[in-house]
């Protein structure tokens, strides 16, 4: 096949398909027009986020066998149409799974401990212990929603940490094991200390976390999102916050967020966005969740196979 690489990748990706007897051409950073221009030479496309794939894209990929999406999220892939064309939709979840719940256990450990408030007085030479007395994970229910590849592999890192993990997924059943309790959401509002969201970004979950959901918890609880950023109401998260039903939060996305992740404009931000920067009970991290040295080689290497077992 004749497969074009639209975003960077890990050499890894055009090398496997290569060797497997595939042309591959790598064409970075144009607009969407010039791709939909050329994408009727093509097989196959392979992206990250940079660009929308959508109906009018697909319709004039005439000859498209394949999307390939490097990462998780499919959100800017009109899977729906694609399908209908016949065209196979892959993504490789499985190569940053292990970053993603190392991640978050990492945000979760610095806001119950104080670290970032810490970290900043101690380089001031500024002492503050008690200010900065943390909080154990031993004993607390944790309710994780959406129990794919990353609410799973944050599941398995929780499990010397002596707590109670329970979880809560719409489209599976019975998958309760050494790591998890499968449940329903209203044993996640009764019980849960933190909450940790894994779900896909669809017209199901946007703004799914609002003013109502937060106020359906039982106890206040500790946030964390390493999803999308639009499942959470920003504005509403932060008036939980101002309340205290919602203690501390860890964000490594946010709804302010570009296409591509990577591009916020500073003069949009609104006041919501400014409280948390300026929250000592918010941690924030750029969308780097899933972004590690391992991953990146990972993510290129899944699709690479996925590709390779289909249509070799």
């Amino acid at each position: 096949m004749k497969i074009l690489i639209i975003d960077p990748v890990h050499e890894i990706l055009p090398k496997a398909l290569k060797d497997a007897g595939h042309e591959v051409e790598i064409i970075y950073a144009e607009t969407y027009h010039f791709y939909a221009s050329i994408i009727a030479s093509f097989d196959g496309i392979i992206v990250r986020s940079g660009i929308r794939i959508d109906a009018a894209f697909i319709e004039a990929g005439t000859n498209l066998r394949f999307i390939g999406r490097v990462g998780a999220g499919m959100e800017n892939i009109d899977l729906d149409y694609a399908q209908s064309k016949g065209i196979l939709c892959l993504n490789s979840p499985e190569g940053n799974r292990t970053a993603v719940g190392e991640h978050a256990l990492g945000m979760l450990l610095s806001l119950l401990n104080n670290l970032k408030q810490a970290d900043q007085e101690v380089c001031k030479a500024i002492w503050k212990r008690e200010a900065n007395r943390g909080t154990e994970i031993e004993g607390k229910t944790i309710g994780i929603i959406g129990y794919g590849n990353m609410g799973s592999a944050f599941a398995k890192r929780l499990c010397g940490f002596n707590c109670n993990v329970i979880s809560y997924d719409k489209y599976k059943q019975n998958y309760s094991d050494d790591f998890v309790r499968e449940t329903n959401m209203e044993e996640l509002f009764q019980k849960c200390d933190i909450v940790s969201i894994h779900t896909p970004l669809t017209e199901e979950t946007k703004n799914m976390a609002n003013a109502k959901w937060f106020n359906k918890f039982h106890k206040s609880i500790y946030f964390i999102n390493t999803a999308r950023g639009p499942i959470v109401n920003t504005e509403e998260l932060v008036s939980a916050l101002k309340s205290g039903k919602v203690m501390g939060a860890c964000l490594d996305v946010l709804e302010y967020e570009k296409l591509g992740f990577e591009n916020i404009n500073k003069e949009d931000l609104p006041e919501a966005f400014h409280y948390l920067a300026n929250s000592k009970r918010v941690i924030l991290s750029p969308h780097i969740a899933g972004w590690t040295h391992e991953s990146n080689y990972k993510l290129s290497k899944v699709i690479a196979d996925k590709i390779i077992q289909e249509f070799n």
